[in-house]
């Protein structure tokens, strides 16, 4: 049986988290944030109705609360349609949901010291939570909460007001105007507030499948956009209402996936109210995966999520949001979730084949670069925003250890230039000891015959996966772009990423920026690998098309290592094309010079990408909030810990004689 999407309970006779119910209507916002001293005065609310396509929808103030509750997930969600006491739509009360028996995972956080865990804390009794409050931004009236509202697209200010800086107006070109209109039209409200972007918002599409719905990974540039605008009330509301949705049942064939999983999308959907005279309600419908093609759940929301939340307060300096409770309850679940302890031997996350931006079978199964250098930027975000205490300090230990075992794991092992694969080709194989140097078995013969007139002199990359006794070879392009932002790479081979794009720029830019992954897969690797998919076949899709979305990573990349002429020449291509073509999802070819011939028209992504790549170059100085600078500290590190056993502790020398110590 398909599980409920929400638990509705009238405005008069709420009670949970053992709270007992009001006496009265009035509920205090409550941002538990140790910033913030002074409570949010009171505000009324009285349930009624709001219209909905045309209809009637609300909630019938006589209705009994009803709640879902699992018992192995111990999860209760409110969700409640109100609006103000004088009729006008206000919004949406939430109640965070929380994981009241949290089952004890046999995880790094939790194997060293027994102490109190975060669940205990929450739930029984150690912090006075009241109920959190989401309060939305009535139309047409100015709120102390907000003070944010969308701005008139014709019009660019060059930094968001969270900045405190003076707004310098500029005339605005043709295109980014159009930009910001479908980006707008894009945008999805649930009870009359945003919430998201859908995927794709072509007039034209009669069978938009999932591009209708709100997809975490495709909003992040959207939310950048408005962010750099000055908008952040959309970004808010997206980061709390995912967080709702976040750990649901969803199951494929009797199975749930792990709790902490983010969904891939989620879609607002009208239902009719029980006995409500042709009254309808709004729900949020999440996917976990098991509507997605091949059925795989998503790695790479829960790492996006996190990523942005600490954009939002970085540009708005609202840090009062990842502070509350929920939201901190909601990291570390996702940390939970990715710090398991498995069978897996390496640092780097194990994850099957399309669970990230190539959803599609294409071999990349294993311990993609793309997952780990989101994995990596997660675990960074999580160490800045998580609250320090007595019930984080284990999560902390191991989210210090992981970073540091995985910044060494990449940079030795993943890398390549043209000494790293001399090296390989000299390998010998099957060596058994703690000394050994071909530590993967790796075979000489898997270098590829394109590589070796590929790759320049001066430069090199990271390798797309790296498993026993297999290189994957091939370079993907946000891997190593992410790898760049969040200094998972040394400074040194972030230079030598942006100069093999820089050398190899016909291949991987050409026409229109960027290639997804270089070179495709053809002929037979293309029907062992992809299993013959239609979509994927060479130089198409996931398999070597070009992605105007990346363009925002390239420019933040480009930025941070002091290079922006290389990202303004890849933005002024797109520029030539994109609104010509209507903002295709990618392109087809070799050169890209093609429309996809499944391509989505007007994507989000894409609009959403050229304007916060547009902004950033304005705006340089915006792209150091966005990145990461080298932490020293995670160099002296070390989680080995085998001189108890009489091993030898492992030498991070090579490592180290990369990185210019200041």
């Amino acid at each position: 049986m398909k599980p409920y999407c929400r638990v509705l309970t009238s405005c008069r006779n709420s009670s949970i988290f053992k709270f007992p119910p009001s006496k009265s209507n009035h509920f205090i916002v409550d941002n538990s944030s140790k910033f913030q001293s002074k409570l949010t005065h009171s505000r009324r609310f009285h349930c009624c109705s709001a219209q909905i396509l045309g209809k009637k929808c609300g909630i019938n103030s006589n209705r009994r609360t009803f709640r879902l509750s699992d018992p192995n997930w111990g999860q209760i969600r409110v969700y409640r349609s109100c609006s103000g006491a004088h009729g006008g739509r206000r919004g949406v009360l939430v109640i965070s949901n929380v994981a009241s028996d949290f089952r004890k995972h046999s995880t790094s956080v939790e194997s060293h010291v027994n102490e109190k865990g975060f669940e205990s804390i929450y739930i029984n009794g150690g912090l006075n939570v009241k109920p959190l409050v989401i309060e939305r931004i009535e139309r047409g009236h100015v709120e102390e909460e907000s003070g944010l509202e969308f701005k008139d697209p014709g019009v660019n200010f060059d930094h968001s007001e969270g900045l405190n800086k003076e707004k310098v107006e500029r005339e605005v070109p043709e295109i980014e105007k159009e930009a910001w209109r479908l980006l707008r039209s894009a945008v999805v409200d649930y009870c009359g507030n945003p919430v998201g972007t859908v995927a794709a918002n072509d007039p034209g599409d009669k069978q938009p499948l999932n591009y209708d719905q709100v997809f975490i990974r495709d909003f992040v540039p959207s939310a950048l956009a408005f962010l750099l605008k000055g908008e952040g009330e959309i970004v808010k509301n997206f980061l709390l209402h995912t967080l709702q949705l976040q750990s649901w049942e969803k199951t494929v064939d009797c199975y749930s996936p792990g709790q902490g999983l983010m969904p891939a999308s989620f879609k607002v959907r009208t239902v009719p109210l029980d006995g409500g005279n042709g009254a309808f309600e709004e729900v949020l419908d999440p996917d976990f995966g098991e509507s997605a093609i091949g059925r795989v759940a998503p790695v790479d929301s829960g790492l996006w999520w996190i990523i942005l939340l600490r954009a939002y307060g970085k540009i708005t300096g609202d840090y009062a949001l990842q502070e509350r409770v929920d939201v901190q309850t909601g990291i570390r679940l996702i940390l939970n979730l990715c710090l398991t302890d498995g069978f897996d031997m390496f640092p780097s996350l194990l994850v099957t084949d399309g669970s990230c931006m190539i959803d599609r079978r294409m071999g990349i199964h294993g311990h993609p670069l793309e997952i780990q250098a989101l994995f990596y930027s997660a675990l960074r975000c999580s160490r800045e925003m998580l609250t320090v205490n007595d019930g984080t300090k284990n999560l902390v230990r191991a989210i210090n250890n992981r970073l540091s075992a995985l910044s060494f794991h990449i940079r030795e092992y993943y890398w390549v230039d043209m000494k790293k694969i001399n090296e390989i080709y000299r390998y010998k194989t099957e060596e058994y000891s703690t000394d050994a140097i071909n530590k993967f078995n790796i075979y000489p013969d898997q270098i590829p015959t394109w590589l070796v007139d590929w790759i320049p002199d001066q430069g090199g990359y990271l390798i797309g996966n790296l498993q026993p006794a297999h290189m994957d070879f091939r370079f993907f392009t946000l891997g190593n772009l992410w790898s760049i932002i969040s200094s998972l790479g040394t400074a040194k081979q972030n230079e030598g990423i942006l100069n093999l794009i820089e050398a190899k720029w016909d291949d991987l830019v050409a026409h229109m920026p960027l290639k997804i992954c270089y070179p495709a897969l053809e002929n037979e690797e293309w029907r062992i690998i992809t299993g013959s998919d239609p979509k994927n076949t060479p130089w198409s899709y996931h398999n070597g098309g070009s992605w105007p979305t990346l363009l925002w990573q390239f420019t933040l990349a480009c930025i941070k290592m002091g290079r922006p002429e290389l990202a303004r020449k890849a933005v002024a291509l797109a520029e030539e094309r994109l609104s010509v073509d209507h903002w295709p999802e990618y392109y087809d070819t070799r050169n890209g010079r093609f429309i996809g011939k499944q391509s989505r028209l007007y994507q989000t992504w894409t609009i959403a990408g050229f304007l916060t790549s547009k902004m950033l170059l304005e705006n340089p100085e915006m792209a150091s909030l966005l990145a990461w600078e080298e932490d020293y500290e995670l160099l002296e590190i070390c989680v080995c810990a085998l001189s108890k056993t009489g091993r030898k502790k492992c030498s991070r020398s090579a490592a180290r004689s990369q990185i210019p110590i200041q």
